[in-house]
Formats: C-alpha cells, sequence, structure tokens
C-alpha cells in the first residue's frame, strides 16, 4: 500500500509525526518513506510493506497529511503502475526532467581517454543544444587485460569540463561501492559544476549488494541497464531493489540480448519493450543503440543500422537514448567501432528529431481515436 501525502508536506511538523506515529503500531507492517523532487514541489510517498491486505484504505486516508491511498496491484511495488494509480511519472534532477513523455539524449566517450578528448566532446554536445552526456570513468571489461578506465583521475577533468560548457547531467557506470564515494568527493572539490547519472551496467544488474548501496543514497539519480541474459521480469526486479532502499529516480535501459540471433549486430535489439516496461512501470524507459548494435554498418539507402535501431525506438517512444560519440573513433580505447564523429552528431539529432515527431503524431492519433471512441 502507498499512502500519497500532500504536495510539500513538513516533514517537521506535527502531524506528519503523529502519521508516523501511528504507522509505527499497526502490527506486521514496515513504513518507509520516499521523496520525489518533481518540477515544481516536493511529493512525499509513504511504502508499507508487510501484512497490508488487513489495512482499511479509509483508515489510512483519514491520517494526517495522507491525500490518496493506492493499494499496490503488481509486483513492482514501488516503480509498477498500481489500479486507479494515475500520478505522474516523472522526476528532476540538476535542472533536467526525466519522464515518460520528453526524450534526451546523453551522447559522449563509452570510456574517457584524454582531456582533450573529453573537452572535444562535451563543446560539440554542448554545440548541438544538448544538455546530458555520457563519460565512462569505471569500465569493466570481458578481458582482464583490456583498457578498465582512468577511475578517480579523470574525474576532475570530466567535472570542470561539464561546468565550463554547461553539461547539467553525465551518465556514468559504477561497479561498486567506493565508486560513490569517489564521485561524490569529486564533485564536492570541483564545486558541483554539474550532475551525475549512476549507471548499473548490464552485467551488475543482478549484483543485489550493489543495488541496495546505490539504492541506499538519494544525491544521484539511477540508469540501470537491463541484463543481457536474464527475462524482463528479473530485470525490472532488479530497479525494484533500487526504489525499496530508497532511491525510486530510476531509468530502465534497454541494451540489447546476448544471443547470435542478432548477428551480425553485437546484441539483439529488445526495443519493442519499451512499451511494455513504459505500462508496467512509471519509469523513463532509455535505450543503448551503440551497444545494442555495436558498429557503423549501414545499408544501401546510406543510413546506419544503429540510426535505424535508434529511430525504431524512438518512434516506439523511448524517453532517453545513450550513444557513443568520439572525436578520434580509430583512437578510441573502448568500442571505437561502434562510435558517432563529433561531425556525425548533428545528423544523428535530426534523424531522431524526425523519429520523435513520429512517434507523437503516433500517439495523438491514439488519443483522438480513444476520445471520438468513448463519445460514442
Amino acid at each position: 500500500m502507498i499512502l500519497i501525502l500532500a504536495p510539500d508536506t513538513d516533514r517537521e511538523s506535527p502531524q506528519y509525526h503523529e502519521m508516523l506515529d501511528h504507522l509505527s503500531r499497526l502490527p506486521g507492517v514496515t513504513a518507509r518513506v520516499h521523496q520525489v523532487q518533481g518540477r515544481e514541489q516536493t511529493l512525499t510517498e509513504v511504502y508499507l510493506l508487510g501484512n497490508t491486505a488487513a489495512l482499511e484504505e479509509s483508515e489510512m486516508a483519514a491520517l494526517p497529511c495522507v491525500e490518496r491511498v493506492v493499494r499496490v496491484s503488481a509486483d513492482y511495488r514501488i516503480l509498477g503502475r498500481h489500479k486507479d494509480d494515475d500520478r505522474a511519472a516523472h522526476f528532476a534532477y540538476n535542472g533536467v526532467d526525466f519522464s515518460q513523455d520528453n526524450l534526451h539524449v546523453f551522447a559522449g566517450l563509452c570510456a574517457v581517454d584524454t582531456p582533450e578528448h573529453v573537452d572535444q566532446t562535451m563543446r560539440a554536445v554542448a554545440e548541438a543544444g544538448l544538455s546530458c552526456t555520457r563519460m565512462g570513468a569505471y569500465k569493466p571489461r570481458t578481458n582482464p587485460y583490456a583498457f578498465q578506465g582512468h577511475g578517480k583521475r579523470c574525474l576532475p577533468w570530466v567535472f570542470e569540463s561539464a561546468g565550463r560548457h554547461g553539461i547539467k547531467v553525465i551518465a556514468m557506470e559504477v561497479t561498486h561501492d567506493g565508486h560513490l564515494e569517489e564521485i561524490h568527493d569529486a564533485l564536492e572539490a570541483a564545486g558541483r559544476p554539474t550532475g551525475v547519472m549512476l549507471q548499473i551496467g548490464t552485467r551488475n544488474t543482478q549484483n543485489f549488494e550493489l543495488l541496495k548501496h546505490v539504492g541506499r543514497q538519494t544525491d544521484f539519480p539511477v540508469l540501470l541497464k537491463r541484463g543481457f541474459g536474464i527475462t524482463l521480469e528479473e530485470s525490472l526486479n532488479a530497479a525494484e531493489y533500487l526504489a525499496s532502499e530508497g532511491n525510486s529516480r530510476v531509468i530502465f535501459c534497454l541494451r540489447g540480448m546476448k544471443t547470435h540471433l542478432g548477428d551480425p549486430h553485437r546484441n539483439f535489439v529488445d526495443f519493442t519493450h519499451i512499451p511494455v516496461v513504459k505500462r508496467l512501470t512509471r519509469m523513463p524507459v532509455c535505450i543503448d543503440p551503440s551497444h545494442s548494435v555495436g558498429s557503423r554498418a549501414a545499408s544501401p539507402d546510406g543510413i546506419m543500422d544503429m540510426m535505424h535501431a535508434t529511430a525504431q525506438g524512438v518512434v516506439a517512444g523511448a524517453n532517453m537514448i545513450l550513444l557513443d560519440v568520439h572525436p578520434a573513433p580509430q583512437k578510441a580505447l573502448v568500442d571505437g567501432p561502434q562510435a558517432l564523429r563529433l561531425e556525425e552528431l548533428p545528423w544523428f539529432l535530426e534523424d531522431v528529431r524526425l523519429a520523435r515527431e513520429a512517434y507523437e503524431r503516433r500517439r495523438d492519433l491514439a488519443q483522438r481515436f480513444l476520445a471520438e471512441q468513448n463519445r460514442q
């Protein structure tokens, strides 16, 4: 059961503490408080876990500060969509709104290599009109001898460059809990010129202790990639691990499935699951065409497979795109063969704009049709 409190509820008020005191006395029930920063106000939700079937909705709705009660009707208790639950699916972070209705492009370096490449990429991203990027400082690799990333040593280059070019959010993968402290300390040392979205990679989707640790912090939102060899349900439950620990600002990323059925692409593209995730949960959905396709191969029409896959995801309603770009792909230390050159970024973004326009027209058509059906 979820108790939705009145907007901007004062957590120091007597009424708020009276409500919590009442909940603490419920037998077999644990209350967890979650705050969601919206565009204009802070929303507080209380999740009741345990023996909630015996609770009367009317009794819970009468508690101080409670505006509405939602009876959980799905496995994903916090992130899921429930019966008669019309809460908006969005959150704001460092001046950027993330929702199931908008679209952001995070174009950047899969792996940070040199300060010059970082700055060239940040400049190109800003000049293209984007406010977000990706920068890999920590790189888990299949081969133990492959480049593992510069780690905390490169964080000052990244954060200072982001501040110079007005980049608001950087998606950055972490592989163990120590990375969170390194990122936090480097941001503080730089004067917090930007924000970070922590990324949980596909290899760590079921690293439950890492999920719990990342979920307990609320400084940074989280981008969770689908596990490359597990079911969609298992990956959505991984996202629920994050939310159950306190951080519900989660974006779910589809990045392709590991199977030779997708050959010659690097992974089997799974972007048809975008509407499924949006139907089952309230999370915005990201796509990673770079790692799904894994090459710059193009068809006779001149359009790269990676751009075709991107368009398919955007037409299906994707809310975020994670894209590899590099000033000199042939010199990239990780995944150079799949990276776009910086001069190709405007072409890519225009192609995305066309696909997004098609999605919006399809959405509007569906809404008009349903409205007409309801009038009949």
